[in-house]
Parts: C-alpha cells; structure tokens; sequence
C-alpha cells in the first residue's frame, strides 16, 4: 500500500487480462470494466495489466497489494496463473491453485459432485488420438452413438464461454462435433442432449463472512437458440430474468446447490454454477465458473446488483476480501 501527500492510504490494484486464450478478447472486455469500476474508489490505484510473457517482472514492478485476475479460459481459470501469483507472494482475487484446477475440468468436477451427491448428467470422456486424429474421430463418434445415442453436447474439456461446444438435439455429424471440440484441448466431455431452461446461481463468499448465494437467473435467448458465445457476449442478444419464475422450494434448492458445489471445489471469493432445468423441474448442474465474467453483459454482476451490491461496490468487496484472505 501507497500513502499519497494528503496521508491517506492508497491500495494498488494490478488487473490481469487477455492473455493468448481462446477468450481472450472477452477478458480484455472484462478486465476493461473492472479497471473502469475500480478507478471509481478514490483510495485504489488501478493498473491494467495484459496477461504475456512478460507478466511477471511486470508485476514485481509494480508490487500491487492486489491482483485481480479478470481472466477466462487457461490459463488464467486454471490454476496456472494462480500458481505465478503464489510464487510471486501476491494476494489474488478468487480460487485458489487446486481449486481452479478441479473448476476447470469438467470431468473433474462432475466426479467430486457426485460424491456430495449433486445432480450431474451421465457422460463420457475422450481423449484425442494424435496419431491419427481422423481414425480417433471416427471410432469416438461411434462409441458415442452405441453409448449415449445421437442426441447429445459434446464440449472441451477446459474451456469456457461455451467455446468448442456443440449440442445436437436432433443428432448430426458426431464426427464434425467432436473435431471441433478437440481444436481446443486433447479431451473432450459428451453429455446426453437434455432439454430445458438455463439457469445460473453466483455465490459471494467474503473473507470472514458466511458464503451467500445470489438469487436465481433464467437466461432467454432467441427461440432455438442457446446461450452460445454470441448470445453470451453480444448486446441484447440474450436477456436475464431476475429472479427467475419458479416456486421457492426449486429456488432454495438450487441455491443450496450452487453454494454446495462451490464449497466442495474449496472456492473462495466468489463462483457462478450453472444449470439445465427439464420440465420435471429436477436439477442438472453443469459446471462451476471460478472467474465469472465481468463484461457488460455478464450473469455475475446482474446477481450481485440484486443482493444490493452496485459493480463498483462489488469489486471493492472482492478486493478487500482478497487482502484479508492474504
């Protein structure tokens, strides 16, 4: 921390963003707002900072007393750049290295889900044949086929933004899904196609204080739409409806859910689950966002704005918490 010549106290904050990541251009978007709500305090110094190789003398430079990683995709969701701030003894907003690390894949996830008895969906994990990555194709799409039949989403398995992912509801070119899920990693996840409504839960989880959950989110989008990259970050292309229509009992539900799994990956600060809800109304996680988005556009903010926190008053939230978790 800084003292400034009127005696007060000033904290430097160095926000992390873009990076080479498939979401790079939505974490410049994010880290874009987040400088902008930041600046707001007149006690923060705020430093934007791009995610390269030279990140780290970037950071022993400036010697923030936070860092908020305003990142998507790995390597800032997965452990790796949590484990740079580790070396370099800087506190950080959000999860920890082993906890981003479980977050981000999903197969990982689902399986310490399932053993607190959470509702996930069956699937399958594949990983990719380099030798020969037609053949690994070919055969994937028809263990895929004699496994969990035509209808199904295929997705890689450490990405985010629904980047790579492919859902086929009245079936299709397998082999086409899941050579564009591989583009983006060398193991991908196959779950059956389920209908239904997408639904997200944030969780705020302050140093000091009891995790509390956001209120519930249905997300509309276009009819035979879904919640893709564009209708995720393009204005208007998708709304949010808070707090979504549903009897209580569903609501707490999947609130406890939301703050269940987020205690199972040993999260902190703060997480957004997702979820299918079918019409019989019986949950269906999906998986756990460790940094939720933070652009104009973004679930995380909305459920916080609802819980009386304003953008600005958030990311303070989260920075103090960061420092007190230190």
């Amino acid at each position: 921390m800084t003292t400034t010549a009127a005696n007060t106290t000033s904290i430097n904050i160095a926000v992390l963003g873009g990076g080479a990541s498939a979401e790079a251009e939505v974490s410049r978007s994010s880290a874009k707002a987040v400088c902008a709500a930041l600046a707001q305090h007149n006690d923060f110094q705020v430093h934007s900072v791009e995610l390269d190789a030279n990140v780290a003398q970037t950071l022993l430079q400036l010697q923030p007393d936070v860092v908020f990683p305003a990142l998507h995709g790995p390597p800032g969701e997965d452990g790796t750049v949590q484990g740079m701030l580790e070396m370099l003894n800087l506190p950080y907003v959000g999860s920890g290295v082993q906890s981003s690390a479980f977050a981000m894949d999903k197969s990982v996830a689902k399986d310490l889900f399932r053993r607190v008895g959470l509702p996930v969906a069956n699937d399958r994990v594949y990983s990719a044949d380099h030798r020969n990555p037609d053949l690994g194709a070919a055969a994937i799409a028809a263990d895929i086929e004699s496994s969990l039949g035509q209808r199904v989403v295929i997705k890689p398995m450490q990405q985010g933004s629904a980047l790579g992912v492919t859902p086929l509801p009245d079936g299709g070119d397998l082999a086409a899904a899941v050579t564009a899920a591989f583009a983006l990693g060398d193991r991908i996840l196959v779950e059956p196609f389920v209908i239904g409504r997408e639904i997200t839960v944030g969780v705020l989880d302050l140093a000091g204080q009891s995790p509390t959950a956001h209120p519930v989110i249905e997300i509309v989008t276009p009819n035979n739409e879904w919640y893709d990259y564009h209708n995720r970050y393009a204005q208007g292309a998708s709304s949010h409806v808070i707090p979504a229509p549903m009897a209580d009992e569903l609501r707490d539900q999947l609130q406890q859910i939301a703050l269940t799994a987020h205690a199972c990956l040993g999260l902190r600060d703060l997480s957004r689950a997702d979820f299918i809800l079918p019409v019989n109304n019986q949950p269906i996680l999906l998986e756990v966002n460790t940094l939720p988005g933070m652009t104009p556009t973004s679930l995380y903010p909305d459920g916080a704005q609802e819980l009386g926190l304003s953008f600005p008053q958030l990311l303070r939230a989260l920075v103090e918490s960061a420092l007190r978790n230190r």
